[in-house]
């Protein structure tokens, strides 16, 4: 099952209706509504239709209430968390640690064993620096983010 399959197999788990619907412009890539994910019908490659459920099914998660004010701190608040939900579960600092042992040297073999996008693999990295700082440890390992990402392990 690739990383698109699981995503939407959480979804029917969690009575989530998956619907490819036309948002009216390109730049809305998906919408979450009361237990209903909306993705653009515009998006047309795998990887970024997973990068799309995964934040959409972040606001089931986390999200409460109407949450279309950008403006409002409480809001921007919700969709930093549905966002941080999906990272971590497309991606996490173990699949980080993964793509590293596996051979991935530059972002974009790491998106690609990721199965995700590498706009997507950047923005988590950068919400991850922003949250964990400079490094942070998972098992036996240290991931470091600044001044570029690498990962150690312990000995």
């Amino acid at each position: 099952m690739n990383k698109l399959e699981t995503f939407e197999q959480k979804a029917y788990d969690q009575n989530v209706k998956v619907y490819d619907y036309y948002l009216g412009e390109e730049s809305l890539a998906g919408l979450y509504i009361d237990g209903r994910v909306a993705i653009n019908t515009s998006v047309k490659s795998l990887k970024k239709r997973t990068c799309v459920i995964a934040e959409e099914l972040g606001h089931h998660y986390t999200s409460s209430g109407n949450i279309l004010d950008q403006d409002d701190v409480r809001t921007q608040k919700q969709e930093h968390k549905a966002r941080l939900w999906g990272y971590n579960e497309s991606i996490g600092l173990i699949g980080i640690v993964e793509a590293f042992n596996h051979g991935c040297h530059n972002l974009y073999e790491m998106a690609e064993y990721l199965d995700v996008t590498e706009e997507y693999l950047k923005e988590a990295l950068d919400a991850y620096r922003d949250k964990y700082g400079v490094r942070t440890d998972i098992d036996n390992y240290t991931v470091c983010f600044i001044p570029y990402l690498t990962v150690f392990k312990k000995v």
